[in-house]
């Protein structure tokens, strides 16, 4: 089946494409321009057209861990393995690792899909209150032992933190809780930290320091660095038995699917990797701008209506509108497809339904992503990136007019 996060991507660039007025949000693309020395970088490579190693360059290698080490995690190059974007190094780990995988409730679109190219059942646990990535630790034993029961063998607890599809940082305490009945369990933990350079303030806490023995690390430079189309990621294992033996398998996947990630790739990500003074200052703007646009986004949702959780990473939202089902279904809106659907067909909004993250149908629940509203053009995307004011830019104050009409004429009273 079609990823539906790249689905809705293709289907909405058709449409703008044959000239409709669309407003982009359902694919999380983190919508900004390529700095000139990261750029530079890439093309010094680009005559390394060889076959590298499998687990990355030891160039490569060395600056993750160097990487790690300055954000608090000592990590030794031997830990880390390259690979074209963490979705591929995600995939060898479910592949690898033993056991059906335990998701919180709503996940990432790709981890349940993957798990079943790899033959294993999921075991869904909804999310607490506060924030989303990880399962609700007061539901977690009970949904294990259910699972087993009904014939699963949970092996692999995914968590991602910070958070898509709701933009929040788990809290610290449950992810104590949960890496400690994880622990209880034998679960191995593989923590999607794909957003942690992108939270909108402080800093977010991880799996490794509460089960650093059992817990495997993944990221890349999609959404911090906006290098999506460059598919870098890297993965980090723990050190000891465990982790050496989960290396030569994750290597032996690698080796057979992806070889190793493209020679001038691993150039770039050295650069970035190293934390080189232009990189964190266009982190920072990134994080500045993604902050102020999701909390603009967020106000005309809770205008509306919605409840949604505030922002806290990232570009994401997850509005609810139960507060207003009943002036929704006078339209006959009863799920969250059909709202997907009115908002496209009636109002040129593009959103994804919570269903495609394996939430219940029924809810009225949509994944928002807000990093295509920074400009269609480079020159936009720059300026919005180097902007004190990014709402005042006309692009993005449309945008955000053009939002702020569809939901008023979606949950106004009859």
């Amino acid at each position: 089946m079609h990823s539906a996060t790249l689905a809705i991507n293709e289907t909405l660039q058709i449409r703008r494409a044959a000239g409709e007025k669309v407003l982009h949000l359902g694919f999380g693309e983190a919508g900004l321009p390529v700095p000139a020395p990261v750029a530079a970088a890439l093309s010094a490579a680009a005559g390394r057209n060889g076959y590298g190693a499998v687990v990355g360059s030891s160039e490569a290698r060395e600056a993750a861990a160097g990487w790690f080490a300055r954000r608090g995690v000592e990590t030794r190059a031997e830990q880390v393995l390259f690979g074209p974007g963490s979705k591929a190094l995600l995939f060898a780990l479910l592949a690898a690792l033993p056991g059906d995988v335990v998701l919180p409730c709503p996940a990432w679109v790709s981890y349940a899909a993957q798990a079943a190219l790899a033959g294993k059942k999921t075991i869904g646990v909804p999310i607490p209150a506060q924030a989303g990535g990880v399962p609700d630790p007061a539901l977690l034993e009970q949904a294990l032992r259910d699972a087993r029961a009904a014939g699963a063998h949970p092996g692999v607890l995914v968590l991602t933190v910070p958070d898509n599809p709701t933009g929040t940082i788990a809290r610290d305490e449950h992810l104590r809780e949960v890496c400690e009945i994880a622990d209880r369990n034998g679960l191995a933990v593989v923590s999607d930290e794909i957003y942690a350079e992108v939270c909108h303030s402080g800093k977010a806490p991880s799996a490794l320091g509460h089960l650093p023995e059992r817990t495997i690390v993944t990221s890349g430079l999609s959404k911090s660095m906006a290098l999506g189309g460059w598919r870098i990621g890297f993965a980090r294992v723990p050190s000891g038995p465990w982790g050496d033996r989960l290396m030569q398998d994750l290597v032996g996947v690698a080796s057979e699917v992806w070889s190793s990630l493209a020679a001038p790739m691993q150039a770039a990500a050295t650069h970035i990797l190293q934390d080189p003074p232009e990189v964190l200052a266009h982190v920072n703007a990134a994080r500045r701008l993604h902050a102020t646009v999701a909390t603009a986004v967020h106000s005309a949702f809770t205008a509306a209506g919605a409840v949604c959780r505030r922002p806290e990473a990232g570009f994401y939202l997850y509005p609810d509108f139960e507060p207003v089902r009943p002036l929704l279904a006078a339209r006959g809106i009863d799920t969250g497809a059909a709202l997907a659907a009115a908002l496209l067909e009636e109002h040129g909004v593009g959103v994804l339904a919570g269903e495609a993250f394996g939430d219940t149908a029924d809810g009225l629940r949509a994944r928002v992503a807000t990093s295509l509203l920074y400009g269609d053009s480079e020159t936009e995307r720059w300026e919005a990136l180097r902007s004190d004011d990014p709402l005042a830019l006309p692009w993005i104050a449309a945008s955000l007019d053009h939002l702020r009409t569809a939901l008023g004429a979606l949950t106004a009273q009859g």
